[in-house]
């Protein structure tokens, strides 16, 4: 914890930030980061199509169709959640009930096995959900603890801290499976396992969170008063609703915003794909096993965070946007190389280009946000930018799966097609103009200041 803090640079914080806050902000990534590694992208998704559906013809369909469930569900609640966040300065209470709730569906998945397709669908959407909202809510801190010309590089610390913890839980689940046999556990008690140890990894590492960041939001006092019945809950649930309509309505003002929530949810339709389906790409198309798959995923969970804290300094060097570009063509290059690969020195070189591109990439998006959106309306951007990417969570691996079941298994075509949404996110991050949009952020909140005065 001391080495960690110490190598956070002082001046890259908004005056009165501490380093061990910023510790704590990039711990809870530390925490959310092996719920992904594990069950989205290294155990759970393969154990479900192999084991829980039998490896039924429709098993991939039906795993993407989960996700796309439980996404689904998050475009709803986040706006809401997002708004009455901004209105009370309470985003660290949302965010521990969204933890609580990823915690207990991860525990959950550890009484899944052959059959109970119901269950596991049920807690595999309760933990996405929980950890979608968490992921918000914690990207909504940023500009608070980040001077705006830095907001890369405290970004790429979270994203390279969170996958760490990745490395962490995979470890600790990689030990269990291998060493399992010989304490007389069957590879279903094993998986069980590495769920218990994940959903115990992110109780730990989250706590920080709770303990030493502090809220520096302040709540609108128009809003105070109907956050005290349930009646103006209601009431304030509908503000939101229409707030996120006034936004969309808004989006030629802030057009560059418009842009790149476009091209986020072009480039994260991909990301999801190789999240939440490359353990069964593996296992379907180069014959991986259970532990070849959490040695690949192990490794390149260490690129990523190698290169979500290069690129994290890189950004702020060369420009965001152009951080952003690069990594697209590297994701681009990704899809050749997988669609292509016919042994396994190919397919592990295309994976650890997956995880270079992984973690710069969403630190690269989740910084412009920061960039792009009026401080006074922070969570309202981010749960905007978060929908969106919650959409791609539903459209990218239901194209992938929708591919799979009309043709019969062919994950190769499968993958070609995702590098489609990936090759679209570069032409969208052409017309995004940082400066510009810099500006339009700063105009909105002079104006909600001058309002503010003026009442």
């Amino acid at each position: 914890q001391r080495y960690s803090q110490k190598m956070i640079d002082k001046s890259a914080l908004m005056p009165g930030v501490s380093r061990r806050e910023v510790w704590a902000w990039s711990a809870f990534d530390f925490a959310n980061s092996g719920y992904t590694t594990v069950v989205l992208t290294a155990v759970f998704n393969a154990y479900f199509v192999s084991v829980v559906a039998a490896d039924a013809p429709w098993a991939t369909f039906l795993w993407t169709l989960i996700i796309a469930v439980s996404n689904a569900v998050g475009i709803f609640v986040m706006p809401v959640v997002g708004a009455i966040a901004d209105a009370s300065a309470q985003k660290k209470r949302w965010l521990f009930g969204a933890t609580v709730i990823c915690i207990l569906g991860t525990a959950g998945l550890a009484f899944c096995g052959p059959g109970t397709i119901v269950l596991a669908a049920v807690m595999v959407i309760l933990s996405n959900l929980g950890y979608n909202v968490g992921e918000t809510l914690n990207s909504a801190f940023l500009p608070e603890i980040a001077r705006p010309e830095a907001v890369g590089k405290v970004s790429g610390w979270g994203w390279s801290f969170g996958y760490c913890g990745g490395l962490v839980t995979l470890g600790a689940s990689l030990a269990l499976v291998q060493l399992g046999g010989s304490w007389g556990l069957t590879m279903d008690e094993r998986i069980a396992g590495t769920m218990l140890i994940t959903a115990l990894v992110f109780a730990v590492a989250a706590a920080p969170i709770f303990l030493f960041l502090k809220e520096r939001a302040q709540p609108r006092a128009s809003s105070l008063g109907a956050l005290k019945s349930a009646d103006g809950l209601w009431t304030l649930a509908g503000q939101s609703f229409r707030e996120i309509c006034s936004t969309l309505k808004s989006l030629g003002r802030f057009r560059d915003f418009a842009w790149l929530s476009l091209c986020g949810f072009l480039y994260q339709s991909g990301i999801a794909v190789v999240i939440t389906l490359s353990a069964v790409y593996a296992a379907e198309v180069m014959g991986f096993t259970t532990v070849d798959t959490l040695m690949l995923v192990f490794l390149v969970n260490i690129t990523a965070a190698v290169g979500a804290f290069g690129f994290g300094y890189l950004q702020d060097r060369i420009g965001h946007k152009r951080a952003l570009g690069i990594t697209l063509i590297v994701w681009v290059l990704m899809i050749v190389l997988a669609a292509m690969a016919v042994n396994r020195p190919v397919f592990w070189t295309a994976a650890n280009l997956a995880g270079l591109a992984m973690g710069s990439s969403q630190s690269a998006g989740r910084a412009i946000v920061a960039i792009l959106s009026p401080k006074t309306r922070s969570a309202e951007f981010f749960s905007f930018w978060n929908m969106a990417l919650w959409l791609a969570a539903i459209v990218g691996p239901l194209a992938y799966g929708s591919v799979t079941w009309i043709t019969n298994n062919d994950h190769r075509l499968a993958i070609c097609v995702t590098g489609l949404f990936f090759a679209a996110a570069v032409l969208a991050l052409i017309p995004v103009n940082l400066e510009r949009g810099r500006r339009v952020a700063e105009e909105t909140d002079a104006a909600s200041r001058g309002t503010t005065s003026d009442h």
